[in-house]
């Protein structure tokens, strides 16, 4: 999508807390009318034959080095656990979107069915602790940093995945496509978001109490590195304040092992200029710490949705995101429909409020949430046509609000009923083999 502050920015030259403040209002929200998408689909990485069985830092190191001879038009990564990421370009339509990752997917499953590897789309490896894959300064320096706060880090940091979807961020003029707008709906929706393709129930075998034990994990870890700016303020006024009084999570080096302070805010170093004064270069480091459920990057990227289940699950969020923030008659549907879940997010800052709380843990089963999902998921599915999406992904989004929405469920429903043995699907793809 859009570019972020490094773009703009000139390394090793010292800022002051004025300047970043500026940088960040200025970057961190190109405006304009929005007309482009993204994604970004995470998965865990396991053996074809028998999920269960870890796969060995070897195994996986061969199969990235083959990835990485494969021309692709997303960009592949490696998270800290192994689990593989694919950044599409920003395209100009949601088919286009589409199109281009599940190309590039075709590829990578290819070569990982050669090595006898598989991705899974599950939002919580279900079944290993967390472990590291890469042995890198920046993520030794987190997992140091998240270790404060308990296990919740490293196990974002190893075992999580998602689909995380990036919007433009909309014009400066007020209504449904606007930047004002689309920041409120963005934290509002996203819980809706979060209940609906709630992917994530188990770990370590066991049910945790949670559908999305993703999204507990990021509550977990805190709200200075995983919460939201309230939405009582302007949104660039909002997220650069949010951007100073974040604790920084490290002080690189050009060599040894990266300074960990501990409750260093971006401000207070700015300020001090101690250990050595902040650069430009440190800016745009600090804002990639920070992992909110929605991300200012230009563009927005919205962060709070579960990996899904199946080859093309990733398909559902994207295109029900982009048609309930694209198509100004379902946006303006949506921005009435969940108005009043506002009440419940008037105390604390997404997602640490009762709202997301809610949905992180039982998903549409909340009456509310399920009643507002129904209007939502109608609205983009009426929208999708408009966008030029093609009959094949309208009926995905049809199907999906018939078999999980109307029913008050969410993919780790099914996961949970193979658990407890109470799967009557007559062709249920079982988990545990």
């Amino acid at each position: 999508m859009s570019d972020s502050v490094s773009d703009c920015t000139k390394p090793y030259t010292a800022v002051t807390e004025a300047e970043v403040e500026a940088l960040v209002r200025g970057i961190c929200f190109k405006t304009g009318p929005p007309r482009r998408t993204g994604v970004e689909v995470e998965w865990l990485v396991h053996e074809l034959r028998r999920p269960q069985q870890p796969v060995t830092p070897e195994r996986l190191a061969a199969a990235y080095a083959t990835l990485r001879t494969v021309p692709l038009s997303s960009a592949l990564t490696v998270e800290p656990g192994g689990q593989l990421e694919l950044s599409s370009q920003p395209a100009d339509s949601l088919m286009e979107c589409i199109a281009t990752v599940s190309a590039d997917l075709d590829a990578v499953r290819a070569v990982l069915r050669e090595a006898g590897l598989g991705l899974v789309g599950m939002g919580h490896d279900p079944w290993h602790p967390p472990r590291r894959f890469l042995r890198e300064p920046r993520y030794d320096a987190m997992e140091r940093c998240l270790d404060r706060t308990g296990s919740a880090g490293r196990r974002m940091m190893c075992t999580s995945a998602s689909v995380q979807v990036c919007l433009d961020a909309g014009h400066e003029e007020p209504g449904p496509l606007g930047l004002g707008r689309r920041w409120w709906l963005a934290h509002q929706l996203g819980a809706v978001l979060v209940a609906a393709f709630a992917n994530s129930p188990l770990a370590r075998h066991r049910p945790t109490g949670w559908l999305s034990t993703r999204q507990l994990l990021w509550t977990e870890i805190g709200h200075g590195r995983a919460g939201a700016p309230p939405l009582d303020a302007p949104p660039r006024d909002a997220w650069a304040a949010h951007v100073m009084d974040a604790p920084v999570m490290c002080v690189r080096r050009e060599s040894g092992p990266w300074d960990v302070p501990d409750g260093l805010t971006f401000r207070e170093w700015t300020r001090s200029g101690a250990p050595r004064p902040p650069t430009r270069e440190d800016l745009d480091y600090h804002v990639s710490t920070l992992f909110p459920p929605v991300r200012p990057r230009g563009h927005l990227e919205l962060r709070m949705i579960d990996a899904q289940p199946g080859d093309d699950g990733w398909i559902v969020p994207l295109a029900v995101t982009a048609a309930l923030f694209d198509d100004p008659e379902a946006a303006e549907t949506a921005y009435r429909t969940v108005k009043p879940l506002a009440e419940r997010t008037r105390s604390l800052p997404a997602p640490h409020n009762p709202l997301w709380t809610d949905a992180a843990r039982h998903g549409l089963a909340d009456p509310e949430l399920r009643e507002v999902a129904v209007t939502c998921f109608t609205a983009a599915l009426d929208a999708l046509p408009r966008l030029g999406a093609t009959t094949e992904v309208t009926d995905a989004v049809r199907a999906y609000l018939d078999r999980y929405v109307i029913r008050g469920r969410c993919p780790a429903d099914d996961l949970l009923d193979q658990v407890r043995g109470t799967d009557s699907r007559p062709h249920g793809k079982d988990f545990r083999a």
